[in-house]
């Protein structure tokens, strides 16, 4: 008896690590699940570089009803494809961005009201350095060291392009892949560092396009007129907003077709040409914002969006 009581006692000594490796198992089971659960979130291009756009894919089972995420300290909105089967958000890296390692945050939500659940996660993603060239230019004098009656006028045109850029649909206007404005040959001069005169350095934010004067200058996709006048630096410029915060600016044209407020289809005339504004000749300078961050316009038209939306 007294080595079958010793036997019992060791037993009960040892049923509480039982029960300690049981729930241990257990929640390694529940952990394990959650993360086969989780979205698998694809970035394309594969290889982020500052200055490019990226189109950010979750693929998500059907009880999602609503996405939410954060990158670069900018709001994500994602939206669902045409048969729900994944959910997109059309981001990017700003040209000025800093290589090195960046967070990106997903927020899922399953059902409404009370039964409203949300799932957080977050993945790391790599920023590269992006290789740009350096160049310079001679513009007209006024343009580097302006005078009073300029300094006015680009003050205003400051105050009406952060008007035009503090409001965004709600919702992606845009559809299918995005358009070159003009029947044009492109540079690569999107992110050229450049010294105006030998004075002023600055960072090239769009794409140039060899375009002759008088050349019909067409929306890259369809969106809403933000603004269409003429700016100090930028000439005759033509906004237009895509929804979600993404953006596209042509600028320098000799004749403006469109009006603020105008809904405008893919591919529709917005204007002709020219060489307004700071430039050294006719041509088209397109530029693509995402919330205040430079986009890659040469990027973005590589883009395959046909089966997105």
């Amino acid at each position: 008896m007294p080595a079958t009581a010793a036997i019992l006692i060791g037993m009960l000594r040892r049923i509480p690590k039982f029960f300690l490796l049981l729930l241990m198992t257990l929640c390694a089971g529940a952990a394990s699940s959650s993360r086969a659960l989780a979205p698998n979130v694809t970035l394309t291009p594969a290889i982020v570089e500052s200055g490019s756009p990226e189109l950010i894919r979750l693929h998500t089972p059907d009880t999602i009803v609503r996405v939410e995420g954060e990158w670069l300290g900018r709001k994500l909105e994602f939206f669902p494809n045409r048969d729900h089967s994944a959910w997109f958000a059309l981001a990017g890296v700003d040209v000025e961005a800093p290589a090195g390692s960046s967070e990106l945050k997903i927020t899922e939500f399953t059902g409404t009201g009370r039964d409203a659940l949300s799932h957080d996660f977050s993945t790391t993603v790599p920023i590269h350095p992006a290789h740009y060239r350096t160049s310079s230019i001679t513009v007209e004098p006024k343009f580097v060291e302006p005078g009073p009656e300029e300094r006015k006028e680009i003050e205003a045109d400051s105050k009406a392009k952060q008007a035009a850029f503090a409001t965004t649909a709600d919702k992606p206007l845009w559809s299918g892949s995005f358009l070159a404005p003009v029947k044009a040959q492109p540079t690569d001069s999107f992110g050229t560092r450049r010294t105006f005169n030998g004075k002023l350095a600055s960072i090239h934010k769009g794409t140039d396009f060899r375009a002759a004067s008088g050349t019909p200058v067409h929306a890259g996709n369809s969106g809403t007129v933000i603004l269409a006048q003429h700016l100090y630096f930028e000439g005759n410029c033509v906004m237009i907003d895509h929804g979600l915060g993404l953006i596209s600016i042509s600028m320098h044209l000799s004749r403006i077709d469109v009006k603020p407020g105008q809904h405008v289809s893919r591919g529709q005339q917005v204007g002709l040409s020219g060489a307004t504004g700071r430039v050294t000749g006719p041509h088209l300078h397109w530029a693509i914002r995402w919330q205040g961050a430079m986009l890659d316009p040469a990027k973005l038209l590589r883009l395959n969006l046909s089966q997105v939306r």
